[in-house]
């Protein structure tokens, strides 16, 4: 009898009048706070993977991309110095825009 009345005495101390008290947050709080650091840690790897395979918003930048072009054009000697710098002035005065 003794024993039960101790087990009682310590379920209503931890577990209050209402079943699993306070700690029963614990549990959701628990996968909330996983899911956040999963998502912190992978959500920057996937973010910046696409970005460097020029998806996103912090993808490969159009304009960057056609003067990437334009040098790779002037290096391989299809076009000349001046045609080179009129079509980078062209460029960069467009995406200015």
């Amino acid at each position: 009898m003794s024993a039960a009345l101790a087990t009682g005495i310590v379920a209503a101390h931890f577990a209050g009048p209402w079943g699993f008290g306070w700690w029963f947050l614990l549990i959701p709080l628990f996968w909330i706070a996983l899911f956040a650091i999963l998502f912190a840690i992978f959500g920057r790897r996937w973010r910046r993977a696409a970005a460097e395979n020029g998806y996103g918003p912090y993808g490969r930048n159009p304009a960057r991309q056609a003067e990437t072009t334009l040098a790779e054009r002037f290096a391989k000697g299809d076009i000349d110095e001046t045609e080179y710098r009129a079509r980078l002035e062209v460029l960069r005065a467009n995406a200015a825009q």
